[in-house]
């Protein structure tokens, strides 16, 4: 979700682009592939911290889902 007093989403695209994310349709905008690991909840909740960090201040809402 943005707000119009936060970053623009082409801002927020590019944070996360440059995190790794790959951008999608449907019902997630950017997904993460971890590849051949199979992430644990301690490797989920590091990543999950480096992209509250990187939109901090960027006043936008964010939500992570494992599938």
């Amino acid at each position: 979700m943005f707000n119009s007093e936060g970053a623009a989403p082409s801002e927020v695209k590019n944070q996360l682009l440059n995190m790794g994310f790959m951008t999608t349709k449907g019902n997630y905008d950017f997904v993460y592939d971890w590849g051949d690991v199979d992430a644990d909840l301690d490797q989920i909740v590091f990543f999950a911290d480096k992209v509250y960090t990187a939109l901090k201040h960027s006043r936008v809402f964010f939500n992570i889902q494992t599938i």
